[in-house]
């Protein structure tokens, strides 16, 4: 059995770590090409190119990267704890309801919910 919270929780980390690569990430892809030359530049729609420093550039990208897996990584270990969780089985049987079962404190057979009503 699973624990759904956990489950639940997980997915929504590992999807909200790759909307957050795949909205914000493609800024860094000019990076990665432009680390094997000596300039690195920062293109505008509206201006000409302007000169960066390129191991700034590459410490932004590098801590992007590190906060997405973080986001992923944390899903993944949310993922597992649901799927081996024994969470929502481990009800003190006092507190279980269904046949058999009530929450009322009567024992006898007379004493039951049916018989209030009479």
């Amino acid at each position: 059995m699973s624990d759904t919270r956990f489950i639940i929780l997980g997915v929504g980390l590992i999807f909200a770590g790759i909307i957050v690569l795949t909205v914000f990430g493609a800024q860094f892809d000019e990076i990665t090409l432009q680390e094997e030359f000596r300039e690195c530049y920062e293109y505008h729609a509206d201006a000409p190119p302007t000169e960066i420093d390129c191991d700034i550039a590459f410490q932004n990208k590098m801590s992007f990267f590190a906060i997405v897996v973080l986001l992923i990584i944390c899903g993944i270990a949310s993922l597992v704890k649901g799927v081996r969780g024994r969470w929502d089985q481990d009800v003190k049987p006092e507190d279980m309801v269904g046949p058999n079962r009530s929450f009322d404190s009567r024992d006898g057979p007379n004493d039951s919910d049916q018989n209030d009503t009479k």
